[in-house]
């Protein structure tokens, strides 16, 4: 796979990744920047405890305030998804939502952490027992069997399709889909049997055996993942062998100048641990922007 080549790829559009894209245009090297940035938690928010900012700001104002000042530097900007990271050699290769793919020299993950619940009757107490969160992580476990994704973005629609390498039968559930169109040509394209409804309560005993739907009907199924939003974080880290904190395995374990245990890999943000603030974001974002930016030159001059 290939596609065009960026010195540094930043994944998530929040404080951490505008922040980073800023101070990696800044030293003359070619930015791309993934991801939609009403998906940062700070775009509902309601800042007014950040240095310099006077009153209350609205959180979606920032955002596109410091987009706005990136791509004046020269960033690039793609508002959709990342569903796929391969390595090869010095290079890292991503598959997007759209179906094109770009390359990166360098690479810096600010995604954020979260992971949505569904908040239905049953979810909670069959969580590790049919119900996952992470289609790459649990795939294997469910070969020959009939699964069932939900969740309207590229992570379900992805992991859906991912899916049929495994189960004899993939049910997606949801009521629209908020997806590229070539994503959806691909989902309809596919044996993959999508159910316009959404999930009303997940039931079994010891584990999951079928769903209620909020149309009145049920279905069978031996799992059910739930994939709302994009591909997280921690997916996309562990495809390529980034490593995690060792106590709770929910961050990227990173060093003081932002770097993962990969070489040209950094994170920033959320993604490496608490506190949730976006002054923590900005300052990380801002070194590893500067940090990526040397590391590519110095891959760029030595390929030369």
């Amino acid at each position: 796979m290939s596609g065009q080549l960026y010195d540094v790829v930043i994944i998530g559009a929040g404080p951490a990744g505008i922040q980073a894209a800023i101070h990696a245009s800044r030293k003359k090297t070619s930015v791309l920047v993934l991801g939609r940035i009403e998906n940062s938690a700070l775009y509902g928010a309601h800042i007014e405890n950040y240095a310099f900012v006077a009153g209350v700001t609205q959180g979606a104002d920032l955002l596109n305030t410091g987009l706005m000042q990136a791509q004046s530097f020269g960033a690039e900007w793609a508002p959709e998804d990342v569903l796929k990271i391969n390595q090869e050699e010095d290079l890292f290769d991503l598959e997007l939502e759209s179906g094109r793919s770009v390359q990166g020299r360098s690479l810096i993950f600010t995604m954020g952490v979260s992971k949505k619940k569904l908040g239905v009757p049953g979810e909670k107490d069959l969580a590790g027992r049919g119900v996952s969160y992470c289609v790459d992580c649990d795939a294997n476990f469910y070969r020959g069997a009939t699964v069932t994704v939900t969740g309207d973005r590229s992570a379900a629609v992805d992991g859906a399709l991912t899916l049929l390498d495994y189960a004899a039968k993939v049910y997606l559930v949801a009521e629209e889909l908020n997806v590229s169109a070539e994503l959806l040509e691909r989902l309809e394209a596919s044996k993959v049997e999508w159910i316009k409804s959404s999930i009303e309560q997940i039931e079994g005993d010891r584990v999951v055996t079928s769903l209620k739907l909020v149309n009145g009907s049920s279905m069978e199924t031996e799992g059910i993942f739930i994939e709302l939003g994009s591909k997280g974080a921690l997916e996309l880290a562990t495809q390529i062998g980034v490593q995690l904190d060792t106590e709770s395995f929910k961050y990227i374990q990173v060093n003081r100048k932002q770097e993962t245990n990969i070489p040209g890999i950094y994170a920033a943000g959320d993604i490496v641990g608490p506190p949730y603030q976006m002054a923590k974001a900005v300052g990380e974002g801002c070194v590893a922007g500067m940090e990526s930016a040397t590391f590519a030159r110095k891959q760029k001059k030595a390929s030369a």
